[in-house]
């Protein structure tokens, strides 16, 4: 890994501290206009295919975020903010040219995802454009370790809106939007304190690792991207509905609805990150974080305890490392590294122990060992229940002991009448 470009372009540097993924919420109408797109196919059919979760994150709420505010501006290129119109043919001819593995085909569908980035979405692909300088070089030296076709770093975009903290409506956490049980498949770490989904370095590097052995499955990355939104055992149901065909587009009908949308919304990402200029969309100015290091702990600590210390915003800690849930570092179960700003590296280190023992009584409140109270009560009441069924166990056994006298009584009885007329026959 290079250890420098990491270090340059902070991958684990959240641009949304803290946000969890939002829908637009301006009225019910609206909502719906966000969440589908209708298509309408020759015969006159409509198809309502539901658009990408995370494109409809809420960017006014990411951009008062730490990072947004800190390295991203306004864009501040001379463009007018009106869309372009082009007849088919010249997007035909954009998507062919461009230099990729993955087929980027253009049909009816695509073009409604396109039209939309163009126009409602303009903003949000001018916040992708200034965002993505943080990611997309980790992203691509993740995708080029398992030989996985660049262009796939665009994903991201339509998964979490290129938000690290982003959860899914159901469950998906992370730049690359694992679930829980793929992501510790491949050796993503998640418990109350730790979530390495939201770890970007961690995270692509798992994803592209997914993205190798899907690959090797269905043998094509139209497929691969499908398998990636709904997972393998759907795009095979999907394949055995339509007669055996590997052809995403011949598969289409028979995948689930939110995934007939994700293909073309991933083909139109990538003809939006290449021809957004035609569009007259800007993409927002970022600037490059300081460079960053880690640190390896073996102890617990909170990051507000570096934050007190060091004089570092607790903000910028966050967002350096997004992995850790509640602001704990658990050292003690195992080394954990902590990113930092590369000018503090030296200080922690020299100043460690001092960190470790501010406020620790207050912000790691977990004891390791505590003592059980064994002051003898003051008042102690009796069940009734208790001695109702002592009572009880105390009457029958009264009754068993007075039965077995009677019976001892009328055996030796027996026997004494046994004895007399013996005596009687034998007087005879």
């Amino acid at each position: 890994m290079n250890k420098r470009l990491i270090s340059i372009f902070t991958l684990l540097t959240a641009l949304i501290m803290g946000v969890q993924a939002q829908v637009v919420t301006t009225n019910e109408e609206d909502t719906d206009e966000e969440d589908e797109l209708i298509v309408i196919d020759e015969e006159g059919k409509e198809e309502i295919i539901e658009f990408p979760e995370a494109m409809t994150y809420d960017l006014d709420s990411l951009l008062n975020e730490y990072m947004a505010k800190t390295y991203l501006t306004p864009e501040d290129c001379n463009t007018t903010n009106e869309n372009p119109s082009y007849p088919t043919e010249v997007f035909v001819e954009r998507l062919y040219r461009l230099p990729t593995v993955m087929e980027m085909a253009h049909n009816e569908v695509v073009q409604q995802f396109i039209d939309r980035y163009c126009t409602r979405l303009r903003r949000t692909i001018g916040y992708a454009l200034g965002a993505s300088n943080f990611y997309m070089p980790i992203f691509e030296e993740a995708l080029d370790l398992y030989q996985i076709p660049l262009e796939l770093r665009n994903l991201p975009i339509i998964e979490s809106a290129l938000n690290p903290k982003a959860v899914s409506r159901v469950g998906a956490t992370g730049l690359w939007q694992f679930m829980l049980t793929t992501g510790k498949t491949y050796g993503l770490q998640v418990n109350s304190l730790v979530d390495e989904r939201r770890d970007p370095i961690k995270a692509s590097f798992a994803a592209a690792h997914y993205l190798s052995d899907l690959y090797k499955v269905f043998g094509d990355w139209n497929l691969v991207i499908a398998a990636y939104n709904c997972g393998p055992a759907n795009v095979n149901k999907a394949i055995q509905r339509s007669g055996g065909s590997k052809d995403y587009w011949q598969i289409y009908p028979y995948l689930p609805k939110e995934t007939r949308g994700y293909v073309p919304a991933f083909i139109a990402a990538n003809y939006m990150m290449t021809y957004y200029s035609k569009h007259n969309i800007c993409p927002m100015h970022s600037t490059l974080p300081a460079q960053t290091d880690t640190v390896m702990v073996a102890r617990n600590i909170h990051l507000q305890q570096i934050a007190g210390v060091l004089g570092i915003d607790i903000e910028q800690l966050r967002a350096l490392n997004p992995m850790y849930r509640r602001d704990v570092v658990p050292g003690a179960t195992q080394p954990y590294a902590i990113r930092l700003p590369l000018a503090d590296v030296n200080r922690f280190i020299e100043m460690e122990d001092s960190i470790s023992n501010y406020r620790a009584s207050e912000l790691l409140t977990n004891r390791m060992q505590v003592e059980v109270n064994d002051d003898v009560p003051t008042y102690y009441h009796k069940s009734k229940r208790y001695v109702k069924s002592r009572k009880w166990r105390v009457t029958r056994r009264s009754h068993m002991h007075r039965g077995s006298k009677s019976k001892a009584r009328r055996g030796k009885a027996r026997h004494s009448k046994k004895r007399s007329k013996a005596r009687s026959r034998r007087r005879r």
